[in-house]
C-alpha cells in the first residue's frame, strides 16, 4: 500500500536527515511515485510528520502498558526499574523509531515546537496514572517514604529522559552501567 510505504520512507529519512534535510520529492522519489502524488495520502509533509511522530509515542505507551501488565505481580521496584530499562534500551521500538524520536523530541523543527511538545506531553499523560499507582502502591507497602506523586513522577521522568539520552553517546555497556548507577541512587532516595 502507497501510504504505508510512504510512512516507511519518510520516517526513515526524517530520522537521519532530519525534517528540514528531507525534501517530499525525496520521499515520493524513495517510494516510486511522483511529488504531487503525495498529497492523496497526506495534506502535507507536517501532517506526515505528526502521524508518525504519534504512532512512534502510542508504540511506546502501549509497550510500557504490555510491560505493566506482564509484570504485574511483580514487587514496584521491579515493575519501575524494568520500565525504565524499556524506555531507555529502547526494546520496544526499531533504531530508525529511536532516531526518529530522538531528534523529533530534543530537537523540533521550529514551525512544529509547540505542537510537538504538546503531543509529547499528551502520551506522557497516559502513563503518569499508571506510573503514580506504582509509587502509591510502593508507598503504601512501606518500601518509599510517602511522597507527593507529581515530584516522584517528575523525578522519575527525567531519569527516563538523562538515560534515554545517553545511550546514544555511551557504548552499550556503559550505558547500561549509568542506567544501574542513576536507578540505585533515585531508589535509595526515596525508599524508606
Amino acid at each position: 500500500m502507497t501510504r504505508n510505504r510512504i510512512q516507511a520512507a519518510a520516517l526513515h529519512e526524517f530520522a537521519y536527515k532530519g525534517y528540514e534535510g528531507t525534501p517530499l520529492s525525496e520521499i515520493a522519489k524513495e517510494v516510486g511515485i511522483k511529488t504531487p502524488s503525495f498529497y492523496a495520502h497526506f495534506r502535507s509533509k507536517e501532517s506526515l510528520l505528526l502521524h508518525l511522530y504519534d504512532e512512534v509515542l502510542q508504540d511506546r505507551v502501549d509497550a510500557v502498558r504490555r510491560l505493566m501488565n506482564r509484570l504485574e505481580s511483580a514487587p514496584p521496584s521491579e515493575r519501575l526499574f524494568r520500565i525504565l530499562v524499556l524506555f531507555c534500551h529502547g526494546e520496544d521500538l526499531s533504531e530508525e523509531k529511536l532516531l526518529f524520536l530522538k531528534r523529533l523530541t530534543l530537537f523540533p523543527p521550529p514551525t512544529l515546537e509547540q505542537e510537538i511538545k504538546a503531543r509529547f506531553l499528551a502520551s506522557e499523560r497516559l502513563l503518569s496514572n499508571p506510573l503514580g499507582g506504582i509509587f502509591q502502591e510502593a508507598a503504601a507497602l512501606g518500601e518509599i517514604r510517602p511522597t507527593p506523586s507529581d515530584e516522584l513522577l517528575a523525578s522519575y521522568y527525567c531519569l527516563i529522559d538523562g538515560c534515554f539520552v545517553q545511550r546514544f553517546y555511551y557504548p552499550p555497556q556503559e550505558a547500561e552501567h549509568r542506567l544501574t548507577l542513576a536507578w540505585r541512587i533515585f531508589w535509595n532516595g526515596i525508599k524508606r
